[in-house]
């Protein structure tokens, strides 16, 4: 095997290979705080810099252009449900008061409310859902509901119609939380309003008396103690979108 001569770098061009190195880092430290210092100054649009709303909006326009009413989330068998179900935040709890004289108020259109007592809820057919809960925080949880398929509700207060529009509201009695919810994602099969957890009623800390549980998804979407529910082609206001996160929430 015919040896080669082993190339020797001079000094200089030690010097210069780092120099021009040095070169690129600085450029590109530079480049990463201008870039920086652009997008801090960019305009907001609910809470998020423009351009990361905008790429919010593009993935939700492809989950549900995806989304099929009929996807199940995976189910679980009771034995592996949590027994002590964790806490994913309380705004909208802040007074108790509320639930002594509860009743949940449907709106079916200006002037025209329903009014409906939890005894009535409880006389509707009875699902049970145990699927995996996830956070935006980024943890998860098997967790174990019961309640009324909000499918079921519609039909039980001649509500389908509503199902021709675009999104539904709901909002805490006390007003201090709000989220809108895609109203495909609401007539999925395991969408629930919610009065149980683990068999017995809901704990005040987990939205008693009523709460919306939605498999598909993330838990800021999964609000407690209802109050109001809304329907229209416009998108209701959202607590968390407010303050820049993804108005879909989905996954």
């Amino acid at each position: 095997m015919m040896y080669k001569p082993e190339k020797l770098i001079s000094e200089k061009n030690v010097r210069t290979k780092t120099f021009v190195g040095l070169c690129f880092f600085i450029l590109f430290l530079a480049g990463c705080y201008l870039s920086w210092n652009w997008l801090q100054h960019q305009p907001k649009d609910q809470g998020a810099l423009r351009s990361l709303r905008k790429g919010l909006d593009i993935n939700e326009s492809i989950f549900t252009s995806f989304f099929s009413v009929e996807r199940l989330s995976k189910s679980f068998g009771k034995n592996l449900a949590a027994p002590k179900v964790r806490v994913n935040g309380d705004a909208g709890l802040e007074d108790n008061s509320d639930t002594l004289n509860w009743k949940l108020k449907v709106v079916k259109a200006p002037g025209d409310t329903l009014q409906i007592s939890m005894e009535e809820i409880k006389s509707l057919p009875k699902t049970e859902v145990i699927f995996d809960f996830k956070c935006i925080e980024g943890w998860s949880q098997i967790t174990h509901w019961g309640g009324v398929k909000f499918s079921d509700f519609l039909k039980k207060y001649n509500l389908t119609d509503k199902e021709k529009l675009k999104y539904t509201g709901l909002v805490t009695p006390n007003d201090k939380y709000y989220v809108g919810v895609d109203f495909k994602s609401m007539l999925q099969p395991q969408t629930i309003l919610c009065y149980e957890m683990n068999g017995k009623p809901l704990p005040l800390n987990q939205g008693y008396p009523l709460r919306l549980i939605i498999p598909v998804k993330y838990g800021v979407k999964h609000l407690k103690r209802i109050g109001t529910i809304s329907f229209s082609n416009e998108r209701p206001k959202d607590y968390w979108y407010e303050r820049g996160y993804d108005y879909y929430c989905g996954f």
